[in-house]
């Protein structure tokens, strides 16, 4: 199974391949930790990217922080001195150090992802830490220094801001946003005859027109919608709109789409016209 069918199994679909990207991160052999800086300008979809990528790629531990939630208030951890009296209470790590702390003792045995989300919302301290982290493979806080076995660590970082230099130049950065058109769909991937070619055309013209890319499931969707209920040319722009997630409204209403949108209407009539047509 390649990996975009794995991505998508566990909640990213994307018309781009990430083979090529995720080969060059991981098998490299790199003095340092690997990083994988996620971007994108299509906010949390570069989170589902994130999560998506550890179980499909096998890794038995994933760990998630965002930098942009409120840190819950915990209780004070209780001590224990030498001679096994209660010691002083003292305050439990901070969420984002515990997952640093947890990360880095997982991976002494097992594959571990780490994802920090919303980098942009971290001190800067933070961030430098992270190079030298990367650097080092050994993260020091409260509780002691911990260090991350090079061989099973991956740490994913995502900012809706650049990244401090020095991190962003020992990583590695994949572009999530769903860009690619899907002019290699063709009616045989749907159930369909060549008698839908026509159809398929004008969709991609359409699709082009107002700059958004379905991927397979939302072309399908958006299909379905075609065959069994739109019967207007406003009716299709609300599919299009409702289903792909990269479609804008104010490309759907341009002067630009009304010409591809009636050829879609003129092609869905013909077709529906000449049989009874149903999405297998």
């Amino acid at each position: 199974m390649s990996l975009r069918s794995k991505l998508a199994e566990h909640g990213f679909e994307s018309n781009d391949d990430y083979d090529h990207a995720l080969r060059c991160l991981l098998d490299q052999v790199v003095p340092h930790l690997r990083v994988l800086h996620v971007d994108g300008a299509a906010g949390r979809r570069k989170t589902a990217f994130a999560q998506a990528l550890g179980p499909a790629l096998g890794y038995v531990h994933t760990l998630y922080h965002d930098f942009s939630a409120p840190e819950p208030v915990a209780p004070a951890v209780a001590t224990v001195l030498d001679d096994g009296s209660p010691g002083p209470t003292e305050p439990a790590l901070p969420l984002f150090e515990r997952a640093m702390s947890e990360a880095c003792a997982y991976s002494e045995s097992a594959p571990t992802l780490l994802i920090l989300d919303q980098l942009q919302a971290a001190h800067f301290n933070d961030q430098r830490r992270l190079y030298q982290f990367a650097m080092e493979r050994e993260w020091t806080n409260a509780a002691g220094t911990v260090q991350a076995n090079s061989r099973n660590f991956l740490l994913v970082v995502v900012s809706e801001q650049p990244l401090y230099h020095s991190l962003a130049k020992c990583s590695f950065r994949v572009w999530t946003d769903a860009q690619r058109a899907f002019l290699d769909y063709r009616p045989v991937d749907y159930s369909l005859g060549p008698e839908a070619t026509a159809l398929f055309e004008a969709l991609a013209t359409l699709c082009l027109a107002v700059h958004c890319a379905p991927t397979p499931s939302e072309f399908g969707l958006v299909l379905q919608d075609l065959l069994q209920r739109a019967r207007s040319e406003e009716q299709i722009r609300q599919s299009l709109f409702g289903r792909v997630e990269s479609a804008g409204r104010e490309q759907l209403y341009a002067p630009e789409s009304v010409g591809p949108l009636r050829a879609v209407m003129v092609e869905l009539e013909r077709l529906l016209g000449a049989d009874e047509v149903t999405l297998g």
